[in-house]
C-alpha cells in the first residue's frame, strides 16, 4: 500500500505488526474480532505478531490464522521489538505496552491501542496515531484515507 500525506511525503506499508497480549489477546486469549481482520488484511501485508508470550498460548491461540509468530527470547523486549522493526521496514506497528515503545517509534507509521489494559505513556509518545482499540487500528489499513486525514500538515 502506497499513499502521500501532505507535508509528509510518501508511505509504504508491506509488514503489519502486532504486539500479542494487551493488542489483539486479553489474559492470552485472541479477541472475536482479530481472524476476520487477519484474513483480510492477508491478502495485501505480510502479518507478524511479536510478544513476550506472557500466557504461553500465542502459538495455539494464532495457529489457523495468516501470520508470522515471533516469540521474543533477549532480555531487552523493547530494543528486541524494535531491531524487528527495523530489519522490516515498511511496517504499521500496533501495541501498547512500554515494551512496544520504541517499535512504535521506528515503524513507519506506529499505532498506540488503548484496549483493556489501558497504553503506556511511553507507547503513546512514541506513536504516530493512538485509537481506542485494535479493531480502529486496523480498519486504518482498510481505509488509508483515514491515515491522511490523521497525519497529514
Amino acid at each position: 500500500m502506497k499513499f502521500d500525506i501532505q507535508n509528509l511525503g510518501q508511505f509504504e506499508i508491506k509488514n503489519i505488526v502486532l504486539d500479542f497480549n494487551g493488542t489483539i489477546a486479553k489474559d492470552g486469549k485472541i479477541k472475536e474480532k482479530i481472524p476476520y481482520y487477519f484474513q483480510k488484511l492477508s491478502k495485501q501485508f505480510e502479518i507478524y505478531v511479536i510478544t513476550s508470550d506472557t500466557h504461553g498460548s500465542a502459538a495455539a491461540q494464532l495457529k489457523n490464522l495468516p501470520v508470522k509468530l515471533k516469540i521474543l527470547t533477549s532480555q531487552n523486549h523493547t530494543k528486541e521489538k524494535a531491531d524487528f522493526i527495523k530489519k522490516l521496514q515498511n511496517t504499521f506497528a500496533i501495541g501498547n505496552g512500554n515494551n512496544d515503545s520504541l517499535m512504535l517509534k521506528e515503524a513507519t507509521i506506529g499505532v498506540c491501542v488503548i484496549e483493556d489494559e489501558g497504553a503506556a505513556t511511553k507507547s503513546i509518545i512514541n506513536s504516530d496515531i493512538v485509537t481506542k482499540s485494535t479493531y480502529d487500528a486496523l480498519e486504518l489499513l482498510l481505509n488509508p484515507k483515514r491515515i491522511i486525514a490523521t497525519l497529514r500538515m
